[in-house]
């Protein structure tokens, strides 16, 4: 049972399982404050579900790429620890639900046998780095942006700076100006640039979809690309000093530029340049730029029964390659979700007979790669057994939803549900719309728009509303999001409030009136600003009308009970309720850690784990003043007003402490810093102890 103890070769990542499994232990004798260990567990992948007693695991996949093996691996996990489905995220993740936390440390050892990581999936840090799936392969690309997300993966996993920040940062990497990866909802997008033969990316930062969305500002037209890393390390040093840590519905980053404004953030990130860890980190690209390997086979024989049905699927699903004689093939896959004996089958396909890889795209869907243009018609026939070769890949047929009430605490209303009726309505009375790419229609079981709804041309997001004392399931209406490319997008506009059973008439409506007055030539978003939102709202008033609602209208999508408002505790920020132990005991923790990172000669690593001790020791002793501590620098100038006469540092706490930002991270001064927390420590410690004595 415990074998995931020796079997695990990384010493780093056995260490980070192995502690997994001490705090569970920990955490079911009642040792572990249960809020804490929440934090601890998120930022291990590992996330509460709607159902009791089970947990939902996010597994991490840089950029969604996958290999036949690992994706063996995946599939064999999920039979082996939950029920054989998996279920890709917007963010080219992979989740697995209905698993025991007791199970979590396993399973995560199985997953690192093909170098899968949970690690930081969830929580108060970097989540996954996506990219444009056709990164590599697009025919329109000034280089491959893969090894850019790969090294900021890399670089950022388990780093110091970014474990406990205040709510999650997102990191994208688009491959064109068309801004496939959504860079102006990401907290840094990056965009790929070449200016005078020099690689490198546009940078947008402070973006956000949530309830609040915001497009994200230019920080940079062009920035060489060894200076991407460094960036994105200032830019997480300030949001983690300077970011909101109390009030969770303004944790993110877009809120604190918004705050203090983009000038002044970038007059922070500018003071940071001393204290980092690395002022160019070239990347290297060179296992990226090898040429494609696939198997020498014959190719098999294979008859096409359906030639209308095969060339509608090439027409949209297949993509030319920039290399020569190559196609990928898009599979559209229904709400992301896909099982595990078809997980394995594909595997072996693209293992024999392509380039092994796949990506998963930001709409939950799958791209095969590097498929020689012979093997097409053989590719089509073995999909179809599979069911993968439905029309209208990444198409207005193809919507995105989040899980919603499915499995999701923070659902209000059925999103796969809906979803499903809608894409009846688009194949039954819309099908020449399988090859529109234009209009993207998306759903959300709740206003957080983890399934992108704010920022869809054709959006939906559950909701409830009332009849009488009766609450019935419902849809808020949004239109005129989008993507405009090269960091620009917009917003959707909240429409109108609909009964959810209403919404295929809702959609049935939107593309009718769409189809009866659009001009040639004209865009469903140009459509839209010519009407304007007032037209759309009388448009679809009549949906909106509660007095008359029927018996069916109180029952949700999927269900056959009458609907519940049931809306869980969210973990999407993991915010925790600190005892003043608990931080005291995670000082000396990250102490611990500077010495370590020390010995190993990561002096940046170590002088950051010794300001995070500092900080956690301040902000215990101010909540035992009941001092509010919102932001790292807020407990720096709380504390030092609090404490100046009690805890003698010989300098004023502040400057103590931001010496980081002065000093480059040397050895020397690694030492010195660690030696400054250590007494600092000390005299916190020792100061709380009287302070208990004399309360006693």
């Amino acid at each position: 049972m415990q074998s995931f103890r020796t079997e695990i070769e990384n010493p780093i990542v056995a260490k980070d399982i192995i502690e997994l499994d001490k705090k569970i232990q920990l955490f079911y004798e009642g040792k572990i404050d249960e809020e804490r260990f929440r934090s601890l567990r998120l930022a291990r992948g590992v996330y509460g579900q709607r159902q009791f007693g089970v947990q939902m695991i996010r597994i991490k996949l840089p950029y969604g790429k996958l290999t036949s093996e690992q994706l063996h691996r995946i599939a064999n996990v999920s039979d082996e620890y939950s029920r054989g489905r998996l279920h890709i995220t917007t963010r080219q993740d992979i989740q697995i639900h209905h698993v025991s936390l007791d199970r979590t440390p396993e399973l995560w050892a199985e997953l690192e046998k093909d170098d899968i990581t949970l690690r930081e999936a969830c929580g108060n840090a970097v989540r996954n780095v996506t990219a444009s799936e056709t990164a590599g392969i697009d025919k329109n690309e000034p280089f491959d942006v893969s090894p850019y997300a790969h090294a900021v993966f890399e670089f950022f996993l388990r780093n110091p700076i970014c474990q406990e920040l205040g709510r999650k940062f997102k990191i994208s990497f688009s491959g064109t100006d068309k801004d496939t990866a959504l860079s102006f909802m990401h907290d840094l997008g990056f965009i790929a640039k070449i200016e005078n033969n020099v690689v490198g990316f546009k940078i947008m930062i402070g973006g956000g979809l949530g309830s609040q969305a915001r497009l994200a500002d230019t920080l940079f037209d062009f920035i060489e690309a060894d200076k991407i890393i460094p960036v994105t390390e200032a830019v997480l040093r300030v949001f983690d000093r300077y970011g909101e840590r109390s009030k969770r519905a303004k944790a993110r980053l877009k809120f604190l530029i918004k705050d203090i404004g983009l000038d002044a953030f970038v007059k922070l990130v500018e003071e940071e340049q001393k204290a980092l860890s690395t002022q160019s980190f070239p990347i290297d690209t060179s296992k990226f730029d090898s040429e494609i390997i696939v198997p020498a086979i014959e190719v098999p024989a294979v008859e096409i029964t359906d030639n209308v049905a095969y060339d509608l699927w090439k027409s949209t699903n297949v993509i030319e390659q920039k290399q020569a004689g190559f196609s990928a093939i898009g599979i559209k896959v229904h709400l992301g979700d896909f099982y595990t004996d078809k997980a394995r089958l594909l595997a072996d396909l693209i293992k024999k007979y392509a380039g092994n890889e796949i990506r998963l795209s930001l709409r939950q869907n799958i791209l095969i790669r590097h498929v020689k243009n012979e093997l097409l018609p053989f590719f089509y026939v073995e999909l179809q057994k599979l069911g993968f070769v439905e029309a209208g890949y990444e198409s207005a047929l193809d919507i995105t939803s989040c899980p919603g009430t499915d499995t999701c605490n923070l659902g209000i209303a059925s999103s796969t549900g809906i979803s499903a009726e809608l894409e009846k309505v688009l194949k039954s009375e819309f099908p020449q719309y399988a090859n529109n790419k234009e209009i993207a229609i998306k759903i959300s079981g709740c206003m957080n728009s983890c399934g992108q709804h704010s920022m869809a041309h054709i959006g939906f997001q559950g909701m409830t509303v009332k009849s009488g004392k009766l609450v019935a399931p419902a849809l808020q209406v949004l239109l005129g999001g989008g993507v405009l490319g090269n960091g620009a997008g917009r917003v959707a506009n909240k429409v109108i409030k609909i009964p959810s059973k209403r919404g295929p008439e809702a959609l049935r409506t939107i593309l009718n009136n769409y189809q009866d007055n659009v001009i040639v030539g004209e865009s469903f978003l140009d459509y839209y600003d010519r009407q304007g939102e007032i037209y759309f709202y009388e448009l679809l008033k009549p949906l909106s009308d509660t007095t008359n609602l029927v018996q069916s209208d109180f029952i949700d999508w999927g269900s056959e009970e009458q609907f519940e408002m049931a809306v869980g505790v969210g973990e999407c920020a993991g915010v925790v309720i600190d005892l003043i132990a608990t931080l005291l005991f995670e000082s000396e923790e990250k102490l611990e850690n500077a010495v370590g990172s020390l010995e190993l000669n990561q002096y940046s690593d170590s002088i950051y784990y010794s300001y995070l001790s500092m900080v956690n020791t301040a902000k215990a002793l101010l909540l035992a003043e009941d001092v509010k501590t919102n932001t790292h620098a807020g407990i720096i100038a709380d504390f030092e007003t609090t404490f100046a006469s009690k805890i003698d540092l010989d300098k004023p706490f502040s400057a103590f402490i931001y010496q980081l930002q002065n000093n480059e991270p040397s050895l020397e001064f690694a030492q010195k810093y660690l030696a400054d927390a250590q007494l600092f420590y000390k005299k916190a410690d020792e100061f709380r102890a009287s302070t208990l004595v004399d309360e006693a």
